[in-house]
């Protein structure tokens, strides 16, 4: 990992708006209520910690952790390719966003229904501020792409062209590829009284089309559909010097031009209508609500029933309409006649639709515009000369990936599967990857004759059909599958290993923050525990009986498992913080978090603070807490690291009078974490890891003044920077330097 640089990182010009009208009115409520009354004026109350201005809109937050990642695409600082990908990030989670909250608000604003977060603002309201922030957002995205990164990557001779600006020889190569690879693939779809609008599935490309007769500019026109293939490649790579096409984008140079595949199809639509013109065109896409409802306690086979709604939720209700700008106002008209969407619903767009493919000029082979290439150290103890299961028996063992190697979980596996001595794994899969390592080491295992049980949780949203193919796979394998609850999320990060040894079973775990997926383990920070302490195997064991038969534990050992034992665990670990203050002053409370927003938790931790606990949260994403309101919250402060590596572990330490203790897991405070999955978060016992983690990651997050931004009681948020005089402090590149959790 290179040396951090020391220079003063600055924030972009286009700072996110403050909208301080709940703060504000938290704030003034406060201040009115704790002024000294006079004499003839009455006390009152301290506003209630359930006041709605005490709490942020989730999905309001949500844009705002979206607007964290587009500042980050505008910083100079950050490689140029890198920078694309934020980008394309941006409008993935963008798309995300639109797919699973926003058809939900539109329901309860058309019926009228009463607000349902703990903030209380009507579903109304919520959809014309999340229009206007996301209006605001989009155009700067817009602005960034069209302004400053495609003219950057040019003045690197990376150039994004249009097919009619190609010479003859280009255009009949280009022309010759459609010929061979797109055309027999596209199909051309007439709209009229025999042939009814098509159903457009969810964000894929399309073109509508105005068509009259050959030579026959009077006669009547028609209009049809054409949809752009998503199995075929996006981007083209067109040689200056013999016209040669390719797909291949690591194949990109400075002599070519990269062309859009949609162009290119734009500027052919003519050969799939013979006998007519294309009179006009223009491009639009559909996002369409994926948050529907798998019937799980009325299927038979919750198999079938996800299978059923992966293939409906194509064709979920339509949320979203973005059509190129410029359209011609007929086509927008026939559009709008077929679709039914009302003006809120649409968003004009000047830059290419589909953004989030963008990600994908990552593969261009410019090593001098991307981050310098990682090496993850794999720890000594998971090397393939060393048993994996003697270091464990010895310590607890604690990585953190990406630093270090995910090979150090496909090893314990690896040694699991191929030990003559181990007799059975247990496996919790959630999103384990189209080309797993880890359910290939479960597949071998089970035919070297282990007992291996496979929970697979088909309703990991986007992943079920990846999950479908596993489950399967391995059922026909032999191994024991297990496809979760009706009702729960099973998001549980587990590997269970029995061995014999001396005549005894000894049971080996694996608990982890992150999925069992090696390629997000090299962009997600995770943490993962091996341990043979025999009361967390004792839990495991009763959970995994739980997950796979029938059973209810009120209690376990050491673990915190939801949906029955972590919420209220937590909430007992923080009273037990406010307690020791009172009696000592030195309460202190930090959690590091994907996602603050479950009601409950946010009002505990205010009466933490209140009783004057210091609190300091690390939340990359969503938090509907406000920080330092005067008399509430005044010793919270909440910041996010939104960099290089995405921010994905779970750390819940406390203080607790000097005899500290931490949990990590896979448990945001989140309603859904805490009421609706099963979540473990264990305990580190060991000091020396605690302390590992604390001044190795922990601390170094805490002092970070380049990725870090700062949340203010409002809900907006203010990118840190280096003071005069302060050096750049990045903890992503600290961390890399410094790491290494093993040590004792």
């Amino acid at each position: 990992m290179a040396e951090a640089k020391k220079v003063v990182r600055k924030v972009p010009a286009k700072s996110a708006p403050r909208t301080k009208t709940l703060a504000s009115r938290a704030r003034a409520a406060i201040q009115k209520r704790a002024a000294k009354p006079s004499v003839e004026e009455k006390p009152v109350k301290a506003i209630p910690l359930t006041d709605p201005s005490l709490y942020i809109n989730r999905d309001i937050s949500w844009i705002e952790f979206d607007r964290k990642v587009l500042e980050t695409a505008m910083d100079p600082e950050i490689p140029l390719l890198n920078r694309v990908l934020f980008l394309s990030i941006f409008f993935n989670n963008l798309d995300e966003f639109f797919m699973v909250r926003v058809m939900n608000l539109q329901k309860q604003a058309r019926s009228g229904a009463e607000p349902t977060g703990p903030d209380k603002m009507p579903p109304a309201k919520q959809l014309s501020e999340l229009r206007r922030k996301v209006s605001e957002i989009v155009e700067t995205a817009e602005d960034l792409w069209l302004k400053g990164l495609k003219p950057a990557l040019e003045s690197k001779e990376i150039r994004i062209g249009k097919y009619q600006s190609l010479n003859t020889e280009q255009k009949e190569q280009l022309n010759r590829y459609y010929d061979e690879d797109l055309f027999p693939v596209l199909t051309p779809q007439g709209v009229d009284a025999g042939r009814p609008f098509p159903m457009i599935s969810n964000l894929s490309l399309n073109f509508v089309l105005e068509l009259e007769k050959l030579n026959k500019p009077n006669s009547k026109t028609l209009f049809a559909r054409v949809k752009c293939p998503s199995n075929v490649p996006r981007f083209l790579f067109v040689s200056n010097k013999d016209a040669t096409v390719t797909a291949d984008l690591s194949k990109v140079n400075s002599e070519g031009v990269i062309i859009l595949c949609e162009d290119l199809i734009a500027n052919r639509l003519d050969t799939l209508f013979p006998g007519y013109t294309v009179k006009s065109q223009g491009l639009f896409r559909i996002t369409r609500n994926t948050d529907g409802e798998i019937e799980e306690d009325e299927a038979d086979d919750l198999l079938a029933a996800v299978r059923d709604y992966v293939e409906q939720r194509r064709f979920g209700s339509m949320v979203r309409l973005e059509m190129e700008k410029g359209m011609p106002q007929r086509l927008q008209d026939f559009l709008f006649s077929h679709l039914g969407l009302n003006p809120s619903q649409i968003y004009r767009c000047r830059i290419p639709l589909g953004f989030s493919d963008f990600g994908k000029l990552m593969k261009i082979d410019r090593s001098s515009l991307k981050y310098p290439i990682d090496h993850p150290r794999l720890p000594k103890q998971f090397d393939s000369d060393h048993n994996c299961f003697e270091e464990i028996r010895k310590r607890d063992l604690l990585v953190y990936h990406p630093y270090d190697s995910f090979n150090s979980v496909l090893e314990f596996l690896s040694q699991a599967a191929k030990d003559p001595n181990v007799v059975a794994i247990k496996q919790t899969l959630y999103r384990c990857g189209a080309d797993s390592p880890v359910a290939n080491w479960l597949l071998e295992a089970r035919r070297l004759g282990k007992q291996v049980t496979a929970v697979v949780e088909l309703k990991a949203r986007f992943d079920e059909e990846q999950n479908i193919t596993w489950a399967e796979e391995m059922e026909r394998n032999g191994v024991n599958v297990v496809y979760g609850f009706a009702g729960l999320k099973i998001h549980a990060k587990l590997c269970f290993v029995v061995r014999r040894e001396k005549g005894t079973l000894v049971r080996y775990a694996h608990i982890g923050t992150g999925n069992y997926n090696a390629a997000s383990a090299r962009i997600y920070t995770d943490l993962g525990l091996f341990t043979a302490n025999k009361e967390i195997c004792d839990d495991i064991q009763d959970l995994f009986n739980v997950m796979t038969g029938f059973g209810t534990v009120n209690k376990y050992r050491k673990l915190l498992v939801s949906p029955n034992t972590l919420r209220p665990g937590v909430v007992a670990l923080i009273r037990r913080e406010i307690e020791n203050h009172k009696k000592n002053g030195n309460g202190h409370i930090i959690i590091k978090c994907n996602q603050l927003v479950d009601a409950e938790m946010i009002e505990v931790l205010y009466e933490a603070s209140q009783a004057g606990v210091k609190i300091e949260c690390i939340v990359r994403g969503i938090c509907s807490l406000r920080p330092g309101i005067p008399g509430v919250s005044e010793t919270i402060t909440v910041r996010s690291i939104v960099g290089r590596l995405l921010e994905h572990a779970r750390i819940y330490w406390f203080h607790n009078d000097g005899k500290e203790e931490m949990y990590v897991g896979s448990a945001d405070l989140m309603t859904r974490n805490l009421s609706g999955r099963i979540e473990v978060l264990t305990p580190i016992l060991e000091e020396r890891l605690r302390r590992n983690v604390m001044n190795q990651i922990v601390q170094p997050q805490l002092h970070d003044n380049v990725h870090a931004w700062v949340m203010h009681s409002d809900g907006s948020y203010t990118k840190l920077k280096p003071k005069n005089g302060e050096s750049v402090y990045d903890s992503q590149e600290e961390i890399a330097k410094v790491l290494n959790l093993l040590k004792s």
